[in-house]
């Protein structure tokens, strides 16, 4: 089977289903495992790569409001592969190709391959999309063991927490301008023994202003920008202007602010979004969930700017994976 990926999460499940050799064609996002990055690349982006978060999402809003995709495919490159199976999604056109990024490419190609589009919003439904990958590629057997997996290490968890307070937490997923993670996330946040503030499970994530932020009262402050490693979200945050009332935030003021490898740990529908409820919950019980957490996945963010004024990026914010 010749198997064509437009989503870095499927990347990461057909390599964890054994059909790394099956891949013949990825994303420019597609980076885990590393083995991926020689694959290649069927799906650009039209997206200038030295954007600023503020300038990407007045783009995205362009893109959109003009009807137009934010992605290109490599049609001749797509003709020259000739998969048997294209993995898609129609759950965030901003994120990644969607069926509508196809349709052209699939016009020029001999016999249409099979198509599955994943579009999962809670956990259930992103663990439910690996067993359809193993269904459709012949590896569900191998689905069935990897989400049994899955499914122990997040009743393990779960377990590890239950009685423990249940924290305030709210989860930025972009910071300029800011917006609350949504579909999976809040859910991310429940298991792990929090409360989202702001979040609603199986939503979209969705815009506030920063007044609803700092009024949200939330304990602790998870920063996951779509898209950003570890490094790029404390830079972005060092960089941040921040208003009057952020100091006023609980999460602020006990020093409960953090940042999160968002692209591998969070933004994916992927099997590492189980990684992820283990990071946050060690975030938010340190005392009883005591994970072992990948190194730079997370660590302790704090403005290099204070609120209203000026200021400087800060070497206080280099990474560190245990920082909290």
């Amino acid at each position: 089977m010749r198997i064509c990926s437009f989503l870095p999460s499927a990347t990461e499940t057909l390599y964890a289903l054994g059909l790394g050799d099956s891949v013949v064609g990825v994303t420019y996002e597609c980076d885990f495992p590393a083995e991926v990055k020689s694959k290649p690349v069927v799906v650009h982006t039209k997206l200038p790569h030295t954007s600023s978060p503020a300038e990407i999402d007045r783009l995205v809003n362009e893109f959109v409001a003009r009807g137009e995709s934010l992605y290109r495919v490599d049609t001749e490159l797509l003709q020259q592969l000739q998969p048997d199976l294209i993995v898609t999604q129609d759950l965030c056109h901003v994120c990644a190709a969607s069926p509508d990024d196809l349709s052209s490419a699939m016009k020029t190609l001999p016999g249409p391959p099979r198509v599955v589009s994943l579009n999962p919003s809670t956990i259930a439904e992103v663990l439910d999309d690996i067993l359809r990958l193993g269904e459709a590629t012949g590896r569900l057997q191998e689905a069935r063991e990897l989400v049994s997996a899955l499914r122990g290490r997040i009743e393990a968890v779960k377990s590890t927490v239950a009685g423990a307070p249940r924290l305030r937490v709210i989860c930025l997923e972009w910071l300029d301008p800011p917006f609350v993670g949504g579909h999976w996330v809040p859910e991310m946040v429940d298991c792990a023994g929090g409360v989202d503030v702001l979040g609603q499970i199986g939503k979209p994530s969705f815009r506030v202003d920063w007044k609803q932020v700092t009024q949200s009262l939330a304990d602790i402050a998870v920063l996951m920008p779509c898209g950003y490693d570890l490094r790029q979200t404390l830079e972005e945050f060092a960089g941040l202007r921040l208003p009057e009332g952020w100091h006023n935030l609980p999460a602020a003021r006990r020093g409960q602010v953090f940042a999160v490898d968002a692209t591998s740990y969070c933004s994916r529908h992927g099997p590492r979004v189980v990684t992820g409820i283990e990071i946050l919950a060690s975030l938010f019980h340190p005392r009883q969930a005591d994970f072992p957490l990948p190194a730079r996945s997370v660590a302790r963010a704090a403005p290099s700017r204070e609120p209203g004024a000026e200021g400087h990026k800060d070497e206080a914010n280099e990474p560190a994976p245990t920082d909290f």
